[in-house]
């Protein structure tokens, strides 16, 4: 226990510090592992690190009504990381990240280091059967054909923290949950490099409510918070699901949104942000998340994947600009504040409807979106 307690203290911010203690100052949460094995993944059809696109994620629905919940749907397994030709650039800015800021990114906490090592064996197994031309098995682990790098997993210690050698293989951020004996989960482990608006640092050691509570996510009292606790509590590992989400950002910066304010900065927030800045400064950032329980620890795990592309670009596929703009204007004062469109509203609404209009006039046929795109696409 004394361990413990030096690690939270050289770990975790002061203000959270009292959070996370009382969490491992409990007997741990009792788990009992699972008789699941992940079925095998097939290859990916034709799948190239130099030529596959990023899936072309548009998770928005028309208004007026901008529907709050979770929005999970079943995940096919052979989908659980989705790889693409952004990957040398991913892989490129979380090494500089993990180079220039190492523990303030990714951190495993002890009651949370099987299910991280769990983590990574899982990656060690499916990447090589998923991504065969990217990884290749070895008999300690895989090693990356494009970068050189080899992964041994078995070795005592590991070479680096489990959570930070898990995120060196792919282009999500990652997350474990662990059940405390109170029936709440905590984050416990985290490789956080690409987030763009939030700090690992920041949320370590929180319960799931205090997650999302700390970052006023819009109506999760209201809405969420009850659903969300039950899903956690009744996850099964054969039964992975995923949601998408999406943001707008006035900068270019995909690891952090600078707009926002300095990463080392206490006040960071939408209110520091440049008001109307052109539209080329506007990107649409989306998320894919999924989740998962792992069978033997029992914790549960998100990969966040982020889509980042200039919002001009993202406006010249058919149906976006009308139905984003629809979206837009379906959010309440409280999501409009959550998702800092005071700061770009202006522009981007107006651009959004001049490329609508442009559209139409060039014979788009609004009676045929259906069958042309459907969510989250």
């Amino acid at each position: 226990m004394e361990n413990i307690k030096l690690w939270l203290r050289s770990k975790c911010t002061p203000i959270h510090f009292k959070e996370a203690f009382a969490q491992f100052s409990q007997n741990d949460a009792q788990w009992t592992p699972q008789d699941f094995t992940r079925p095998p993944a097939t290859p990916y059809p034709n799948w190239s690190v130099h030529t596959t696109k990023p899936l072309p994620y548009r998770p928005f629905r028309y208004g007026p009504k901008y529907n709050i919940n979770m929005g999970l749907r079943p995940m096919n397994w052979d989908d659980w990381i989705e790889l693409d030709n952004h990957y040398p650039r991913f892989h490129a800015d979380k090494a500089r990240r993990i180079r220039d800021r190492g523990s303030k990114c990714c951190r495993t906490a002890p009651r949370a280091y099987d299910a991280a090592v769990e983590l990574l064996e899982e990656l060690c197994s499916y990447l090589p059967q998923r991504y065969p031309s990217l990884f290749q098995a070895t008999a300690t682990g895989m090693t990356n054909v494009l970068t050189g790098e080899t992964f041994n997993i078995q070795e005592r210690p590991l070479a680096e923290d489990p959570m930070q050698m898990a995120a060196r293989t792919i282009q999500d951020d990652l997350v474990i949950m662990i059940e405390g004996d109170d029936g709440q989960y905590y984050l416990l482990a985290g490789a956080i490099l690409l987030a763009g608006f939030w700090r690992l640092e920041d949320k370590f050691g929180m319960p799931l409510s205090e997650i999302h509570t700390s970052g006023e996510v819009p109506q999760f009292r209201e809405k969420l918070e009850k659903g969300m606790l039950n899903f956690f509590r009744r996850i099964k590992p054969e039964n992975p699901v995923l949601r998408n989400n999406y943001f707008i950002q006035v900068d270019d910066e995909l690891a952090w949104s600078s707009s926002i304010g300095s990463e080392d900065s206490e006040g960071i927030g939408w209110f520091t942000a440049e008001k109307n800045k052109a539209i080329e400064h506007h990107y649409f950032r989306s998320e894919r998340q999924s989740l998962r329980r792992l069978p033997r620890s029992g914790g549960v795990v998100f990969t966040i994947r982020t889509y980042f592309h200039p919002m001009v670009d993202v406006c010249r596929e058919p149906y976006v600009p009308g139905r984003l703009a629809s979206a837009i204007g379906s959010w309440g004062d409280d999501v409009s504040k959550y998702k800092g469109k005071e700061r770009y509203g202006e522009v981007l609404l107006e651009y959004l409807d001049k490329k609508h209009e442009e559209q139409v006039a060039e014979g788009l046929d609004l009676t045929k979106e259906d069958e042309v795109r459907a969510y989250p696409y």
